[in-house]
């Protein structure tokens, strides 16, 4: 194994790059850390919608949200890898459809997440902001949500780890994140499976469990 990660350690990490695209670990982590940054915003957006009084609002949301949730994230891919031609008239690259994915899918979790951080602050915050003359989505800004945003960043770590779990399906479309490049490894060495599916895994491993790590942590410092 020792010889096998000394001579495609380099591979592994960044892929074709600088003689190439970017690949391997690099391109996961961004893919990753993209994905969950772009549909941060959204899902606050859906989450909020999800408490709306306005019935035409919360309707429509929902449903998106119980579709998205009830659909395997393999199907979304495939949804953003043959819609997104369709509807920009052009060919749309690897990287993009999966990153389309991946906000969709992270998107409709996270607006469950800010949903039930909201639900979680006691009722009687917004009854009080409001009687200082506040509007709701001024309480919404100012009051409730960065209260129930700093509780809720355990849950945001964890879910940056499902979201790094999550890319390994970018190999179908033929993107070459690190599952990919493994792939590709084991296709030109060919007798080594294990070791380089071995070092695949502990790969993943290490990454998840050490923010698997940091979500507890930080959910033991936030605790009261």
């Amino acid at each position: 194994m020792a010889d096998l990660i000394d001579t495609y350690w380099l591979y592994f990490l960044v892929g074709q790059y600088p003689h190439g695209p970017l690949g391997g670990l690099a391109l996961t982590l961004i893919l990753a850390s993209l994905g969950l940054l772009l549909a941060l915003p959204l899902g606050v957006a859906l989450g909020v919608a999800r408490l709306s009084p306005r019935r035409w609002l919360r309707g429509p949301v929902t449903g998106l949200v119980y579709v998205v949730r009830g659909t395997p994230l393999l199907m979304v891919v495939f949804w953003a890898y043959f819609a997104l031609p369709a509807v920009t008239g052009q060919k749309t690259d690897q990287f993009s459809t999966m990153l389309c994915a991946l906000v969709l899918f992270d998107a409709v979790y996270l607006a469950e997440i800010v949903r039930s951080g909201l639900l979680a602050l006691p009722a009687g915050q917004l009854e009080a902001a409001q009687s200082l003359g506040m509007s709701r989505g001024q309480a919404l800004r100012w009051v409730l949500l960065p209260q129930a945003l700093r509780h809720m960043l355990p849950s945001l770590v964890s879910q940056f780890v499902s979201t790094i779990k999550e890319t390994s399906l970018g190999t179908i479309i033929g993107l070459s994140e690190l599952s990919y490049i493994a792939n590709q490894i084991n296709a030109q060495v060919l007798v080594k499976p294990v070791e380089i599916y071995l070092t695949l895994g502990g790969t993943y491993f290490l990454l998840c469990f050490g923010l698997t790590r940091l979500a507890y942590a930080l959910e033991r410092r936030l605790a009261p």
